[in-house]
Formats: C-alpha cells, sequence, structure tokens
C-alpha cells in the first residue's frame, strides 16, 4: 500500500452539520451552516462552533452571547446547504426554506422547529484563531421532538435520520455497526 504526503489541512471527517441560529434586537433572525462544531466537556456541558469573522452571522453571536445549534436530518439537507451558501445579509432564511423560528429556554435566539434536537448555548469564551473564531458555548437547554420519543420515554435521536458532512458532500447517516463498549461486551 503506498501512501502520499500532503500538505496540512482539515481533513478530520465526516463531521456533523448543524444549523446554527442566532439573532438579535431589531434584526430578522439568521441561520449559518456550520460543520466546525463539535462537544469538549461534559460537566458543565459545553460544545464549539468555529465561524468565519466576515460571516454575517459571526457579529450577531459575538454581540449577544448566544446561539442555538439545531441538529440536520435528511429532509432539512437542501435547506442546509442553503443557509450555507446564502447570506442573512441579503435574505431571510427562515423565509426563503419554509423553516419556522421557535422560543428555546435559555436563550433569546430562536431554535428551529424542524430540527430533532436544538441545543440553547451561551458563549463563554470566543478564540480568535485566524481565519475563524471559536465560540466555546455552555448548554443552557435542550428542545427535543417527541415524535423521536418511544413508548418508554427514551428519545430515539439515531430515527430521525441525520446528516454528516464529508469533504464538501453530505450523506445520511449509514447502517449501524456497533454501540460504545461492544467490543468488550460479555458474549451471552
Amino acid at each position: 500500500m503506498s501512501k502520499a504526503n500532503w500538505k496540512p489541512g482539515n481533513m478530520l471527517y465526516p463531521l456533523p452539520v448543524i444549523m446554527v441560529s442566532c439573532a438579535k434586537e431589531n434584526c430578522k433572525p439568521n441561520i449559518i451552516t456550520v460543520a466546525w462544531a463539535g462537544t469538549i466537556c461534559s460537566d458543565p456541558v459545553m460544545v464549539s462552533i468555529s465561524v468565519r469573522k466576515e460571516r454575517y452571522s459571526h457579529d450577531i453571536i459575538a454581540d449577544t452571547g448566544e446561539f442555538v445549534i439545531n441538529l440536520v436530518t435528511e429532509d432539512l439537507a437542501f435547506a442546509t446547504d442553503y443557509c450555507g451558501v446564502k447570506s442573512g445579509r441579503d435574505t431571510d432564511k427562515f423565509a426563503d426554506m419554509n423553516l419556522t423560528p421557535i422560543a428555546i429556554e435559555g436563550v433569546s435566539a430562536p431554535a428551529i422547529k424542524e430540527s430533532p434536537l436544538s441545543l440553547a448555548c451561551k458563549v463563554t469564551e470566543i478564540k480568535e484563531l485566524g481565519s475563524h473564531d471559536m465560540f466555546i458555548a455552555e448548554v443552557v437547554g435542550v428542545m427535543v421532538d417527541e415524535k423521536y420519543m418511544d413508548e418508554n420515554g427514551k428519545f430515539e435521536l439515531n430515527d430521525s435520520k441525520l446528516v454528516a458532512y464529508s469533504h464538501g458532500v453530505y450523506f445520511g447517516l449509514g447502517q449501524r455497526i456497533g454501540k460504545f463498549g461492544y467490543s468488550v461486551q460479555k458474549k451471552p
């Protein structure tokens, strides 16, 4: 097997693709598509998103100190792409994509009703990193779509047909191959 060296680059794929909603007073709410996002701490619950400084949403998030992460399903893939290539300076993405802004506990930014799961986030730190600023935030509220709750009250997120992003392409999540700890699980 042959391998080739490349110049350093961001090749950590696949990634979750999310729609980040934000708003500030006297402005229409906006949505930006982000693939550079992740979990960074479980106690307190914290996440990060990285946003280019020139993006319309960057200043909204920096000024308000809050945003909402909305997970993306296959049904939302087209809207997700649109929200990533159109600027909120020029258009109302909620209206254009027939998405519904709804209140979420913990922040004044809206969640997206059509998302199966939304995380209300309060910025605790902004790290200036070059082309992007990383917004580190505490999750202060979670809203789930009840249609993914089973009869025992368990949230079945994996039934929502989540989408991942890999090297410029969107993918629906594939076949289940195991669960956390299955490599060391005792055989019956």
